[in-house]
């Protein structure tokens, strides 16, 4: 299964993972009407075709049956049995790692699943997953409740823009700046990043809130985008260089030429005030656990 980290799907995984196994269940929309996971399947090999092939994040897992939720909401129940292959895939030097066991399927995590037609039901014949993503899941499911309240935090960040920045404690601020109409990063600049993505690292419950602005050159819809622009260009290194998580990032947003550090009538100020805020902040309700 290719997943890619800036689709809506790998979105998904990050919020799934996140939060207990019941609430990502009960956030789909389809789980109203989906088969229960107790569907009877037969698995006589000898009555058995091929079934489609299903593609999506364990969202329910039961007694030998598992529930698969595509990313556009849509979800399957498979049964899973000792005839079952799974393997995982993406290892060191590109090796996989075969006949794992049932209790590697977790729920949240990105799978792609083989089936056979039974009767009215799919059995999975075999159920391939990516090593970096069982890695995040093992983790995430061996994490003290600290690293699940932290995470609880970050998904529910990600559900939209901040609207009341007072819930969070900010810890520290770094700018960088850019040049007149441009959206690249110095070596000053990504240098920088790195240094505060490992600052936040070394803080419980830590995470980023990334505001792009402008000076006040240009008028307002270009220094808009031009802002979302550099906002969105300081995420994009921090989470692919800097290695910062995705689910630690509140949602990135463009403020154009608002809130400027100083006044825009000298050249100096003006290049003060082009310029992508990185904020380390961190939840009131968890600050100091």
């Amino acid at each position: 299964m290719s997943v890619i980290s800036n689709t809506p799907g790998a979105l998904l995984l990050l919020a799934m993972l996140a939060g207990p196994a019941s609430a990502s269940a009960a956030a789909q929309p389809q789980e109203a009407t989906e088969a229960p996971l107790s569907v009877d399947v037969t698995d006589t090999s000898s009555e058995m075709t091929p079934g489609p092939q299903i593609e999506g994040i364990i969202s329910a897992l039961g007694d030998e049956r598992m529930r698969v939720t595509a990313a556009d909401g849509t979800s399957t129940v498979v049964t899973v049995n000792d005839a079952t292959q799974i393997r995982a895939k993406g290892g060191f030097l590109g090796l996989d790692r075969n006949k794992l066991a049932a209790n590697s399927l977790m729920n949240g995590l990105p799978v792609t699943v083989r089936t056979l037609q039974s009767g009215d039901g799919l059995v999975a014949s075999h159920i391939e997953l990516k090593n970096k993503d069982l890695k995040t899941a093992e983790m995430i499911r061996n994490g003290t409740s600290q690293g699940f309240a932290e995470q609880t935090a970050a998904t529910g960040a990600l559900r939209g823009r901040v609207a009341d920045i007072g819930q969070y404690n900010v810890k520290s601020t770094t700018n960088v700046n850019f040049d007149t109409g441009k959206a690249v990063l110095s070596a000053q600049a990504q240098s920088d990043l790195c240094a505060t993505a490992s600052t936040a690292e070394g803080m419980k419950n830590a995470l980023l809130l990334v505001v792009g602005y402008t000076d006040s050159t240009g008028d307002s819809e270009f220094n808009q985008q031009l802002s979302e622009r550099r906002a969105a260009r300081v995420v994009n290194y921090l989470q692919q260089t800097c290695g910062w998580k995705p689910y630690r990032m509140l949602t990135p947003t463009g403020m154009s030429e608002a809130a400027p550090l100083t006044d825009n009538d000298t050249p100096e100020g003006r290049a003060q005030n082009r310029r992508v805020a990185v904020n380390i902040l961190v939840s009131k309700g968890l600050d100091g656990l």
